[in-house]
């Protein structure tokens, strides 16, 4: 009897303990959520340690709730870490948003909530993992939101090249980068060191436990020819909605319906079978404007955007969606296209503030594969940022820190 119970006890820890490491999805009236360095043309959550980032959301139910906010430090593969808060943070670990005011002249009422940090009640003390909570008067985890911190202590080169597969050279990039250490003592690199490669700031398909392939005096070289391969896809689709009362750049026209401006795209078509053609993007992020206004973050108004897709490709037993950094790249119901049997198109309708967005189409198989060359193709040539960030859990030490983080873009491959 003993003995089950232990088992019974272990499962139920394993689960939730697993669990902690998801993140929690924001309820619908929550929008535009926003963690990003306060430096201009930076839309990743990877801040330098000690420099400025903010937090920001929108609540449409305008009520001028009070809502906190909480900061985690977690673990290499996300699970929380031993430290205690002051071994992390000085100051508070958690606190209520302080700078929160309603939307102005616009048809969707909102209320913009917004933190910047380090602030006078709370400074991140140490690089790695963090995720940031928002949670309500009684305690609920409303949702949550990943980012990093890092400090410049290796050099991190990375570079762009063609695939080595004869099979996918015109299809996939690969990604090499050395790590330069020359004032850092390394013991053992393949215990302490552990990198992320990531494509575009996804996740979804970021390449974990690589381990150094070759040493060179100060230098862990990564020069895997088949293990750090990434599907090129396609340049990110995007519209400009900075502008409601007249369509602009790929929208077809803009509707006033009963309570909201109605935004509907032009049709996309499959790229797949197309030749390869360039046009910058800023790889899949996006930034709020506002043309008519002088303050975005509170009278940039909300617009029920419509996707159209048209595609003949085979995509029985897969799931088509709409994702970028918008969403966090998150793939559900929410932007989730469904086939329209009287227009012949795949539909879908999401709520946005106005901005300039980037948005890619991807598909999810009845095995939880995803690709975002189904629809789109892959080609070599797509300009796609890479980023690599360097863990280091020195021998004793009780969390992982992040001593380094490199960039390449494939705008330079190399054959």
């Amino acid at each position: 009897m003993r003995s089950i119970f232990i088992i019974i006890f272990l499962l139920v820890f394993q689960i939730t303990y697993s669990q902690e490491s998801k993140d929690i999805i924001e309820p619908e009236n929550f929008k535009t959520i926003i963690l990003r360095p306060t430096k201009s043309n930076n839309y990743a959550p990877i801040i330098k340690l000690n420099e400025s980032f903010i937090f920001s959301f929108d609540d449409l139910e305008a009520s001028q709730q009070e809502y906190y906010y909480k900061i985690e430090h977690f673990t290499y593969d996300w699970q929380p870490s031993e430290l205690s808060t002051r071994e992390f943070i000085k100051g508070y670990d958690e606190d209520r948003f302080r700078s929160f005011e309603n939307s102005i002249n616009t048809l969707q009422f909102y209320t913009h909530y917004s933190v910047v940090f380090p602030n006078r009640n709370t400074k991140i003390l140490i690089s790695g993992n963090y995720k940031i909570s928002v949670f309500n008067d009684d305690d609920d985890i409303l949702f949550t939101r990943r980012f990093v911190i890092y400090e410049p202590s290796v050099d991190v080169g990375v570079s762009v090249h063609r695939s080595r597969d004869i099979s996918t050279t015109n299809e996939q990039q690969s990604v090499q980068f050395i790590i330069n250490h020359p004032n850092l003592l390394i013991n053992n690199p393949k215990l302490e060191i552990k990198t992320v490669l990531k494509q575009n700031n996804d996740w979804n398909t970021a390449i974990t436990n690589l381990e150094p392939q070759f040493f060179r005096g100060s230098q862990m070289i990564y020069k895997y020819t088949d293990k750090m391969n990434f599907w090129a896809g396609n340049e990110f689709h995007n519209f400009d909605s900075k502008v409601l009362r007249s369509p602009s750049i790929n929208i077809a026209r803009v509707e006033s319906g009963d309570k909201l401006y109605h935004t509907v795209l032009y049709t996309n078509v499959e790229r797949i079978d197309q030749p390869y053609t360039f046009y910058p993007d800023i790889n899949g992020g996006f930034v709020i404007r506002n043309a008519q206004g002088d303050n975005p973050n509170l009278d940039a108004d909300y617009t029920l955007v419509k996707f159209t897709l048209e595609s003949l490709e085979d995509l029985a037993g897969k799931k088509i969606y709409v994702n970028g950094s918008f969403n966090n790249w998150r793939n559900d119901t929410s932007n989730e296209l469904i086939y329209n049997n009287e227009t012949k198109l795949y539909e879908v309708d999401i709520l946005l503030k106005q901005g300039f967005y980037n948005y890619q189409y991807v598909t999810i198989d009845e095995n939880n594969n995803m690709s975002n060359h189904d629809i789109d193709g892959s080609f070599y040539q797509t300009e796609n940022e890479y980023s690599v960030l360097v863990y280091y859990h020195k021998f004793g030490a009780r969390y992982d820190t992040i001593i380094g983080y490199g960039q390449g873009n494939s705008e330079n491959i190399q054959n």
